[in-house]
Order: C-alpha cells, then structure tokens, then sequence
C-alpha cells in the first residue's frame, strides 16, 4: 500500500511547477499519504535532500514563477553508479512513489530510476513544449504570453524608428514557441526547425516593405539556429532597413503562471496522484491530449517524438 510521495522539480524551471507543486501535496495529503519534497532535482535526490512537506508549505505558491523547491541538471545521472545513490535514498526515506515534473531530460532519469524498481510518475513542465508524449506542456502558455508582451513593446519602439527587429526566443529542437508567437503577434518572418531561413524570401519581402515605407518588421527566430548578429547585417545590406537584435533569453522563464497553466498544472497532478495510488499501474508519464489528461507507460512515452505543428507553420505563410 502506498504510504510516502516525493515530488521533485528538475531541468530547465517552468512557470506553473509550483502549482503543479502544490496540487500533488494537496491531493496526496487529501487522501491520507505522507507527501515529501526533493530540493535541487535529481541531484538533490542523489544527494538525499528529501524533507516531509504539511499543507502549510503550499500556501501562496500557485501564482509564484519558478520553483521554490529549486532545480539543477545533472547529466551524469544516466550513470548507472549515480542514479543507484539515488535509488538507495528513496529507499532509505521508505518512498513508494516518486513524481518528477520536468521535460526530456528528467523523464529519462525517471525512467533508469523505473528499471531499478522505483515508482515513478512524470509530469511535463518545459517552456519549450518538445515533449513528445503531450501536446502541451505546463510553462508554454506563459512563455508565449511573456514573448508576445516583449514583442509588443519592441513593436513601439521599432515603428519609431522604421526599423527590422530579429528577436530570438528559446525552444532548442522544438519550434512551437517561435511559430506560436510569430502568428499570435504578426510578424513577418519566422525562423525555426519547421520552417528554416530562406534568405532570397526574406530579403525580398523586406526590401518590398521598405519600399512601402512600413513603419516596422518583426522576425522571430528559435535560439541556436543561427547567429542573428551576422543575419541583421545581411539585412541591413541586402534591404537598407536599420536591424536590431534582441534576445529574450530567461526572461522567458520567469514571471507569474497565466490560468491556463495553472489549471493545466492541478489537473495533471490529480492524474499523477491517482496514479500513485492506483498498485496496479507502474510508471508513468502524465500528459494532456485533444483537451484530455492522459498517461502513458514511461517505457512508451520516452520513445514518442513531438508532433510538429506543419499545419501551424502553413498558416503563418498564407498569412504574412
């Protein structure tokens, strides 16, 4: 019979974790469990920094940024002499159940933790929305709304001036945060995985806006692809519009969850709970599809790829 729970945060924060935090001490202890927080990630697992959690320790966390229960990487923890230390822990504490919320990276430690034995529950926390076994993931609604706020204000000041504004945004591999903010705001161009820099496009369709006297031009561009600094050059050359830079970087990290990733993070956390209680389930990874929570076996759900959103990327091109 499940007595303990443990919850820990890892990776890269994500607006909302604390919520989702907050929803799985709540439902654990709601229906009689022991819940128990791990600090710093999976090292803190390693490292044994496990302590019970009462309901008083989730008051006034569902509107915090970040995680107040903190995060780290650490890569070495597919080393099997590593995640052993932390198995030993979870033993140790008497833990029956371990949630981890957190992307990629820390479902894959979940699941050397799940070949040991462990039980184990993945919740997706990432900005990047690149986890394969969900269609969103807690974090994305509020990076997008963070990104299309900064555009907007960079949209005041690059119509003062007639200028082109190349604005990097995370995502790694993934291009949703791109494409997403590129359609919610208008730009003119996009630069991501799904929908690569076509230089001779681009450059006419800006030397045309140029020539029309347009007040300004908006580019959004995935981090990593390029270096934006060489390509505001080629723009300044290839068209005569002034190019700026402007890379968001963490900023999209922070801030205060929106409702949308709020009400995503507590019900994902219910369906963790219910699956930490449920003994005929083993582990899992938590996630949302066509509006719908759902889980998955963690063996299946680490071998699913992200759905790219082609359908997404076309409409950005009819509509530019």
């Amino acid at each position: 019979m499940v007595k303990r729970i443990a919850v820990l945060t890892s990776g890269g924060d994500a607006p909302g974790m604390n919520a989702c935090l907050r929803a799985c001490v709540r439902a654990g202890l709601y229906y009689g469990k022991e819940m128990y927080v791990v600090y710093d990630g999976l090292r803190g697992l390693v490292e044994g920094q496990i302590k019970q959690v009462n309901k008083d320790f989730t008051q006034d966390i569902i509107n915090r940024g970040g995680t107040i229960i903190r995060s780290a990487r650490l890569p070495e923890f597919k080393e099997e002499e590593v995640y052993m230390k932390a198995v030993d822990n979870l033993v140790d504490f008497e833990i029956d159940v371990l949630i981890g919320i957190g992307g990629d990276g820390t479902f894959k430690g979940l699941g050397c933790l799940s070949r040991k034995g462990i039980k184990v529950i993945g919740i997706p926390g990432t900005i990047d929305n690149d986890v394969g076994s969900t269609e969103q993931t807690i974090g994305f609604s509020t990076a997008l709304n963070t990104i299309c706020e900064c555009v907007d204000k960079l949209k005041d000041t690059s119509g003062s001036h007639q200028r082109c504004s190349l604005i990097e945004v995370m995502g790694r591999h993934c291009g949703d945060l791109a494409l997403y903010s590129a359609l919610a705001e208008g730009a003119e161009g996009v630069i991501c995985v799904e929908h690569p820099l076509k230089e001779d496009k681009l450059f006419r369709k800006l030397r045309k806006m140029k020539a029309q006297n347009k007040s300004h031009a908006i580019i959004i561009v995935s981090e990593n692809l390029l270096d934006i600094h060489d390509l505001a050059k080629k723009i300044e050359k290839e068209t005569g519009f002034d190019t700026r830079t402007e890379v968001l970087g963490r900023l999209q990290r922070g801030g205060s969850p929106s409702a949308e990733d709020r009400v995503l993070a507590a019900r994902m956390a219910g369906m963790a709970i219910n699956i930490a209680l449920d003994e005929s389930l083993d582990s899992q990874i938590v996630g949302i599809k066509s509006g719908n929570i759902v889980r998955y076996p963690i063996e299946e759900a680490l071998k699913m790829e992200h759905e790219h959103t082609h359908g997404l990327r076309d409409l950005i091109d009819i509509l530019q």
